[in-house]
């Protein structure tokens, strides 16, 4: 893992507007800066935080996020190769099905 500061000063501050970004931990919250890269960023992002936190830390990230839009979901799963029955966010919506009104 490379430099915390220099990881978040390489992110745009717009994807952290309700927390203080001079306070961010790279790895306590990990969690937050992973979600909210892959909900905003680019793909130079994206890469950037693969790169930091390795493949496997990041899967383990997002697949234990309760929501993402589907569009995430189907990049999530196509940039890693991996089936969406792995994330939480789409097997719980799974199980609320949407009923016509």
């Amino acid at each position: 893992m490379s430099s915390q500061s220099s990881i978040i000063a390489q992110l745009k501050s717009q994807y952290f507007w309700d927390v203080d970004v001079n306070k961010l931990d790279t790895d306590a919250d990990k969690r937050l800066i992973i979600e909210r890269v892959f909900n905003l960023g680019d793909l130079k992002e994206i890469s950037l935080i693969v790169e930091y936190y390795g493949r496997n830390i990041v899967l383990d990230v997002l697949y234990n996020i309760n929501y993402f839009d589907p569009k995430t979901v189907n990049f999530i799963t196509k940039f890693f190769k991996v089936p969406k029955k792995n994330f939480k966010c789409y097997t719980r919506k799974q199980l609320k099905p949407q009923y016509w009104s």
